[in-house]
């Protein structure tokens, strides 16, 4: 794939946080490797990494995918649904979901997973993660779409474009919430810290759409909550919760670090309380409606207040 364009943002930003920025489907760890094999020119010269990207600047960019060497290792996946186009797995928190430089580079992720329990899968040449149709952040867990091959990642891809799939996941959060909230918004990836979604960035905006329903609370100081999400954007969920002051319980990037050291104390949960538990879609002109539980650390501290007031039947 290859690109033209001319730059119309007004503040200069070294270029490798510029095109990652507005190639999100693409680390910064690859924006800056085909940089240095020269596959990006600025004003028609080859730049390095380092440059600055200023108001008017003509880009050329080719994205080129290379097959990377993954190897399989026998990690437990818990599988719950499986045929010859896709699968739909219950992903631990903590797990990685694709290899990443600065983390466990080549080892212990999902893909690596993957590449050793499924054994008919089709090398998806032109995505930089193959196999993963969507996004999701480490230490969250939740049911997640595997596409087998090209075709049925394109038709996963565009019914998650055209808002035909249904996410639906369990929250705790800080502070009550007494009523149904929709939450309507631009969201947009910080230029300063690429790990972080903010509404003040104006690089590759897009439009975020968020319902959610209180179910029960906990201590009168949280909130268990069902959150149903239109579109899929990274951070969606914890960006909007933080925006109305009901961050997720320890949520380390849009948190409250008093509340987490709490929680912590009480109910020995040290990530993100939240996790998608059910998905919507058709498939081959079939309804397709996959639920499954909680993890064992979430349970924790719902199971607890469960048992004490006999009033969590969501479950």
């Amino acid at each position: 794939m290859e690109y033209f364009f001319c730059v119309f943002n007004k503040k200069s930003i070294r270029v490798d946080i510029y095109l990652s920025t507005l190639f999100a489907d693409f680390s910064r760890s690859y924006i800056q490797k085909i940089i240095d094999k020269g596959y990006v020119k600025i004003n028609w010269k080859i730049i390095n990494k380092n440059i600055k990207i200023n108001y008017k600047d003509v880009v050329n960019i080719k994205l080129i995918i290379e097959k990377l060497n993954i190897l399989p290792e026998k990690i437990n996946l818990d599988i719950i649904y499986q045929d010859n186009n896709f699968l739909i797995v219950n992903k631990d928190a903590w797990i990685n979901t694709h290899p990443v430089p600065w983390e466990l580079w080549k080892t212990n992720t999902l893909v690596n997973a993957l590449l050793y329990h499924i054994k008919d899968l089709s090398w998806i040449w032109w995505v930089e993660r193959p196999w993963i149709v969507h996004r999701l952040d480490k230490d969250t867990s939740w049911l997640l779409m595997i596409a087998k091959n090209d075709k049925t990642m394109l038709y996963l891809q565009n019914i998650i474009k055209n808002r035909e799939v249904w996410k639906y996941y369990i929250a705790i959060v800080n502070w009550i919430i007494k009523e149904n909230i929709k939450i309507e918004s631009y969201i947009w990836r910080e230029i300063n810290n690429r790990l972080k979604m903010s509404v003040k960035n104006y690089i590759n905006w897009k439009l975020a759409i968020t319902y959610v329903n209180p179910i029960k609370y906990i201590d009168n100081k949280y909130s268990i909550v069902e959150v149903k999400i239109e579109t899929w954007r990274t951070h969606q969920i914890r960006v909007h919760l933080s925006s109305i002051w009901h961050s997720i319980l320890w949520d380390k990037t849009y948190w409250n670090k008093n509340v987490n050291n709490e929680v912590y104390k009480k109910y020995g949960i040290d990530r993100q309380a939240l996790h998608s538990y059910k998905l919507e879609f058709f498939y081959n002109n079939k309804q397709m409606i996959f639920i499954w539980d909680l993890k064992n650390d979430m349970k924790k501290i719902i199971w607890n207040y469960t048992l004490k007031n006999n009033i969590f039947e969501f479950f």
